[in-house]
């Protein structure tokens, strides 16, 4: 009976830990509200909500759902999977890659825009892109 106690309590601690680790902290939080808060109509409907993660002094870290790792059509085949997006000369393809492109600049524009920051460094979504069962390469 102690064992599965103190096996329970070990466990509980680690998932506590876990959540303190990937816990957004208040600063995070308030300038994630700021995207929301200030965002177009444009952003606010956009299929993937940006937000901060964390804050490294003045540097915003920036959740997204795409980089070199991880190109633009694997992610844009989830948003919007009625396009063909392994086609990059698909008129709807292209269009769907640079509205990408300008909710993720608002999304960076309206972080920028808060006192304190002056840099904004992007981040894989590592969970965003696992719920959508995309494999990111490991380096």
């Amino acid at each position: 009976m102690k064992k599965r106690y103190w096996a329970i309590l070990v466990l509980l601690s680690l998932v506590g830990l876990d959540w303190y680790i990937r816990a957004p902290d208040s600063r995070s939080r308030q300038l994630t509200s700021a995207i929301e808060a200030q965002a177009s109509a444009k952003l606010k409907s956009y299929p993937y909500q940006f937000r901060v993660m964390k804050v490294n002094g003045e540097t915003a870290v920036m959740s997204t759902p795409r980089n070199f790792d991880v190109p633009a059509f694997k992610a844009l085949g989830v948003l919007y999977p009625e396009i063909a997006t392994k086609n990059p000369n698909d008129p709807a393809f292209i269009a769907a890659e640079q509205l990408l492109g300008e909710v993720q600049s608002e999304a960076r524009s309206i972080v920028l825009s808060q006192p304190g920051i002056k840099e904004v460094r992007w981040e894989l979504d590592h969970d965003w892109l696992a719920a959508h069962h995309i494999e990111v390469p490991q380096r």
